[in-house]
């Protein structure tokens, strides 16, 4: 066994036990709760909008990492759920054992088919950055929010108010137009409505969720879901005839960095922002997402988007941010 081996195995098993340390969690819980005490007003919205900012960019870290993982795209999403519910998993059976022992079937059900989808989500756009660009994925899948905003039109009588209509419209022309754009011929053509069908998952996952939180806390119905999310990957990959194992601890790393950076940490700090801040500004402060990744992908893997891609990309977010705008004058001050 080599010395560089030795070092690089000693590096993996140190950051493993580092996010795996109760340690961590508590500092990140005590910081939190430090800057939420520091006052109310000005300073502890200027305190979220800074904690959401670190939020936006951990999560636009995902696509990245993504890239950068060599294995097939259910191993690393396999991964990446397998360390979340892990990491989930003493938190849930510390606090939340009672509620856990009130779960119905229908509960079950609900979780079980929400985190189906979240495995289909996960899977289809980790194959969809696989094709084409880091630009095109982030920003096509950011279009989950006007799938959900028609899936609640459609199917629980939700209204879309009149100029939600027009961003919806403007949506689905720049998501065309960002599909069409690419250079790459059918492989990322393939790619860019494999992001569209990413976005179309993560909207009936969220639409179940809004059903499923009346009955269950945030905390359980995350779990339940994460864990069923997993042991879907498990079975599609088995299935697949797919070998889970064999990567290389580098996936293993990269998989804790998603759990951590991108799942847990991501949602942490974005509900602990919803205190201080309205849903529209956080909704609105995720658009910067798809814009952090891209500008990331251009030094990394030399991505520059072309002029139709940044047409169709500003198309997209910007009527996602009409369509935020939208609920928010629809929804009542207070």
């Amino acid at each position: 066994m080599d010395a560089s081996y030795k070092i690089q195995r000693g590096i993996h098993v140190h950051l493993i036990q580092f996010f795996m340390c109760p340690e961590f969690w508590v500092h990140i819980t005590e910081g939190l709760r430090f800057l939420s005490q520091r006052g109310r007003g000005s300073i502890a919205e200027r305190n979220a909008k800074l904690i959401l900012m670190v939020g936006v960019l951990g999560v636009s870290a995902s696509a990245i990492l993504v890239r950068f993982s060599q294995a097939p795209s259910g191993v690393t999403a396999a991964y990446r759920l397998g360390w979340t519910v892990l990491l989930l998993l003493p938190v849930v059976l510390l606090r939340c054992r009672a509620e856990l022992r009130r779960v119905t079937a229908r509960d079950l059900v609900l979780c079980g088919a929400s985190g189906v989808l979240l495995a289909l989500h996960f899977l289809t756009w980790f194959e969809s950055l696989k094709r084409t660009s880091v630009a095109s994925s982030t920003v096509l899948v950011s279009t989950e929010v006007i799938f959900t905003a028609l899936g609640f039109a459609l199917f629980l009588h939700g209204k879309i108010p009149r100029l939600g209509v027009w961003a919806i419209l403007l949506a689905f022309g720049g998501s065309a137009l960002l599909a069409l754009s690419g250079g790459g011929g059918a492989g990322e053509l393939s790619g860019n409505l494999l992001a569209l069908a990413a976005a179309s998952a993560a909207a009936v996952y969220t639409l179940i969720g809004r059903i499923q939180r009346g009955h269950l806390s945030t905390t359980v119905y995350t779990f339940l879901t994460y864990l069923a999310c997993f042991l879907t990957l498990l079975l599609g990959t088995a299935a697949a005839g797919t070998p889970l194992t064999g990567y290389g601890g580098r996936e293993w790393l990269i998989g804790l960095a998603l759990a951590v950076l991108c799942t847990l940490l991501e949602h942490s700090l974005f509900s602990w922002c919803l205190k201080y801040l309205s849903p529209s500004y956080v909704s609105a402060a995720k658009l910067c997402e798809p814009v952090f990744s891209s500008l990331a992908a251009i030094p990394l893997f030399g991505e520059v988007p072309g002029p139709l891609q940044l047409a169709g990309g500003a198309a997209v977010l910007g009527a996602v941010l009409l369509y935020t705008w939208a609920e928010r004058e629809k929804t009542p001050a207070g």
